[in-house]
């Protein structure tokens, strides 16, 4: 793939030479954090891959593994590496939004005079975790809307700004569906990333059993700081990617909806909605991340296919036949991929 492809003007797209260099600092630092993550997690690299790329590129993730996947340690694991602020939500059937965003308290001054006053409550962090977000009903869920999309809370008329960088990973159990709640499409769609995490291998099982039943304490080193984070996150918007790039992006996100005049037969038969706008552009966002991550200066169809995925799976909404033929979402994005095929420049750029 040719590293500076052309806009649509025939003009180059390059980065300068202080980029390149910024560049070169993130891949190095995904190996250090890599290295650090290893000493408390075995395995899951393809997952802290997804959530690296999701972290650079300002979005948010939704981690969907049974219990004891040890989804929770790798996030608080990764808030150490990367010093940010870490808060954890156990997402209850009894949990309110004030609970989430914080309450008004009536205060009494020095002076014998009351007041209102805030009291923050745990999205005021840099990395939250939801853990187990269907357990609480719609309400409490959309107390995160505003937080995840413009880093803001609004609580008592007064709009709060959340420090930056703000990530959300949330987690859900795939496995138990009584007492819970599913996420609105709304919601949804504001998570970059649906990520699979699945049982560890047998030699990984081996060794996590191994380690997790010594006495065995790692030190973890930092790796970056919130600064360094929101630096990598500018770049990532100036990483070049070719017009027919995008083109694809969205002719795979428009080719998921069954009122399109592209969608497939299959799309017709068991969808029931499609994927929206924010899908190519976060397919777009994240092979700009992905690139630079793996050390490249610009991004390829191959980072594109590579999300396609985790971009698309929680925003394919499967229609009754499609559920009654036991059809999922993945298989269906698996079949997109097989048909929208990348455009000639791609091959040519290559």
């Amino acid at each position: 793939m040719s590293e500076n492809p052309t806009d649509d003007t025939g003009k180059r797209q390059e980065m300068d030479q202080a980029d390149i260099e910024v560049a070169r600092e993130i891949r190095k630092a995904r190996e250090e954090i890599l290295n650090e993550v290893r000493k408390v997690i075995i395995g899951q690299v393809d997952v802290l891959d997804l959530v690296l790329i999701s972290l650079f590129s300002k979005g948010h993730c939704l981690l969907v593994g049974v219990p004891g996947l040890a989804k929770t340690l790798l996030i608080r694991t990764l808030a150490e590496v990367l010093q940010l602020k870490f808060n954890r939500i156990q997402f209850t059937p009894d949990l309110m939004p004030s609970d989430i965003t914080g309450t008004d308290i009536l205060d009494e001054t020095t002076e014998g005079r009351r007041i209102f006053r805030f009291i923050r409550g745990p999205v005021f962090s840099q990395i939250l975790l939801a853990d187990e977000v269907n357990r609480t009903p719609p309400k409490t869920q959309s107390a995160l809307l505003q937080a995840m999309q413009e880093q803001k809370v609004t609580a008592g008329g007064q709009t709060h700004d959340l420090e930056p960088p703000f990530f959300v990973l949330a987690t859900q159990n795939p496995i138990e569906h009584e007492g819970t709640y599913p996420l609105p499409e709304a919601q949804l769609d504001r998570f970059m990333f649906e990520i699979s995490v699945n049982y560890p291998s047998l030699a990984e099982e081996s060794e996590i059993v191994a380690q997790t039943t010594s006495d065995y304490i790692p030190v973890l080193e930092k790796v970056l700081n919130g600064d360094q984070i929101l630096s990598y996150q500018a770049l990532v918007r100036r990483v070049p990617a070719a017009p027919y790039m995008v083109d694809y992006a969205v002719a795979l996100a428009r080719a998921s909806r069954p009122d399109d005049e592209s969608a497939p037969d299959f799309v017709r038969d068991f969808v029931e909605w499609g994927a929206g706008p924010r899908a190519s552009q976060y397919l777009i966002l994240g092979a700009r991340a992905r690139a630079l991550l793996h050390g490249r200066y610009a991004a390829s169809i191959q980072d594109v296919r590579k999300l396609v995925k985790p971009v698309l799976r929680h925003r394919i909404i499967v229609n009754f036949r499609g559920q009654a033929e036991g059809i999922d979402s993945e298989t269906l994005v698996q079949k997109l991929l097989d048909s929208v095929q990348p455009p000639a420049e791609a091959t040519e750029a290559a």
